[in-house]
């Protein structure tokens, strides 16, 4: 029998590695600093998180000196004596006095042309260069002037009024080149060319509105809505009718405006008696009589009586003001920081100061014997009166008894008062402060600085007063 050493061998090798038990491999621990440091990064931004939404929030703000900014830009209707002149003949009118200039009585304003010679007359010299003197121009660049002062894109349909207004500007200045013709259009013995005299003395006007006659206690709300409001633009070359409106005189120079007001803004105006106003449109001003009406429809309305400056306005019926008022200075706080806090009423004969010049009063107590005997309880004064002090209500209880120092006589906290003040963090603890205001509006007031238990500027207080309590302290 022939033996194959290598075969059997091997044949040994695989049967005794069939006995032994297969590990699985271990991988060595590796640490990775970045996922360390990332996860404890990830818990920090975390747990602030979770503090910031579970602490307090109190934010603080420093005090100044300031002024009120108090709404006194009003749009306002304008009330004239206005004449409305209507036309006894039917024809194409021509006007000659230029709107807003004063006409005396009798004299030319217009002209009714029954036959259309004159409109004639002016179509061919309309083909001729008609030249404007400085003057008129300057006329013409003023009213482009007010115009683009007062545009609102709103109001676009105010663009058409003031485009009648131009041309007919223009047309009038151009219509003084024909006035020298009238003469011998009627003297040749022609009667269809009507001339109109001003039946009064006045300001003309050519456009009316429906409110010449309207008087201030007529006035309604809605009447301030301008896009219920129309103007009709009275067109030079236009063909009237008998009847007809040719165009309006203001007679008086007295003349008044009419804005919205609350009754307390009312009232404070009328105790002034006189206002200045300023107009917007060309930032004049003038001094008005101030008259508070109470109308039907239930709202509060301010009457301002001029006796001039008609004239500049004659074409207006809205027009925007600014009240001229003097400005309240002092320390400006906004109103989120002024709480109302309670007091005890004490008379100002117990209040004493204790071994640390400290204020407080002598409370009586007890001892376990039952002999009375005094304690003596530091507290702030945070305003007094005449006979009073103001002090903290969280340290004494109603019914306890103060005893007057050196004296036997007694008093039983038994009267309470609140304060209007601010809560002051200079200390690190929120310390109320009574402050006296001067005058508020819907986000500010202003105060009284340097008072004995107030305010001064540069302090800090807390912004919303609803995020603290008296005394706490300050994180």
């Amino acid at each position: 029998m022939l033996f194959y050493p290598e075969v059997c061998g091997l044949a040994g090798r695989e049967s005794g590695s069939s006995n032994r038990k297969i590990r699985q491999y271990r991988k060595p621990l590796n640490i990775n600093l970045g996922i360390i440091i990332f996860s404890v990064i990830f818990v920090y931004v975390v747990i602030c998180v979770f503090l910031y939404f579970t602490q307090k929030h109190i934010m603080g703000y420093e005090v100044k000196n300031g002024s009120l900014s108090i709404g006194n830009v009003y749009q306002g209707i304008a009330l004239r004596e206005e004449t409305i002149v209507t036309s006894n003949d039917s024809g194409y009118i021509n006007y000659y006095a230029r709107e807003g200039e004063r006409v005396g009585f009798g004299k030319l304003v217009c002209s009714i042309d029954e036959s259309g010679q004159l409109k004639e007359m002016f179509d061919a010299g309309k083909a001729d260069d008609t030249q404007l003197s400085d003057n008129n121009l300057a006329d013409i660049k003023s009213e482009i002037t007010g115009y683009m002062s007062g545009f609102e894109k709103k109001q676009f349909s105010g663009v058409y009024d003031f485009k009648y207004s131009l041309e007919g500007t223009a047309l009038k200045l151009a219509n003084i080149n024909v006035l020298q013709d009238l003469q011998s259009l009627n003297g040749s013995g022609s009667s269809l060319i009507s001339l109109c005299s001003a039946p009064v003395s006045g300001i003309v006007v050519y456009s009316t509105d429906g409110y010449e006659t309207l008087t201030a206690d007529q006035i309604t709300q809605d009447m301030f809505d301008k896009e219920d409001y129309s103007k009709r633009q009275l067109i030079n070359n236009e063909l009237v009718a008998s009847g007809d409106t040719l165009y309006k005189l203001a007679t008086d120079e007295n003349w008044s405006i009419v804005i919205q007001s609350d009754p307390e803004r009312a009232q404070e105006l009328l105790e002034e008696e006189y206002v200045q106003v300023r107009f917007l449109k060309n930032q004049c001003t003038s001094w008005a009589k101030v008259n508070v009406l109470n109308n039907e429809d239930g709202n509060t309305y301010v009457k301002l009586d001029f006796n001039n400056s008609m004239i500049s306005f004659c074409t207006d019926r809205y027009i925007d003001i600014e009240l001229v008022t003097k400005d309240e200075q002092g320390l400006k706080v906004p109103n989120s920081a002024i709480a109302e806090k309670e007091f005890f009423l004490v008379p100002k004969g117990y209040v004493t100061k204790g071994n640390s010049s400290e204020n407080g009063v002598l409370k009586e107590t007890y001892t376990e014997n039952g002999e009375a005997s005094t304690e003596f309880i530091a507290t702030s004064i945070y305003f007094e009166t005449e006979d009073d002090y103001y002090i903290d209500n969280s340290v004494l209880e109603l019914g306890n008894n103060l005893v007057r120092p050196d004296s036997t006589d007694k008093y039983t906290i038994s009267r309470s008062a609140t304060l209007i003040g601010v809560y002051n963090i200079n200390k690190g603890y929120a310390d109320f402060k009574e402050i006296q205001i001067l005058s508020q509006n819907d986000e500010y007031a202003i105060i009284k600085s340097n008072t004995a238990y107030g305010l001064s500027a540069f302090d800090r207080i807390v912004l919303d007063a609803e995020t603290v309590t008296g005394n706490e302290f300050l994180e």
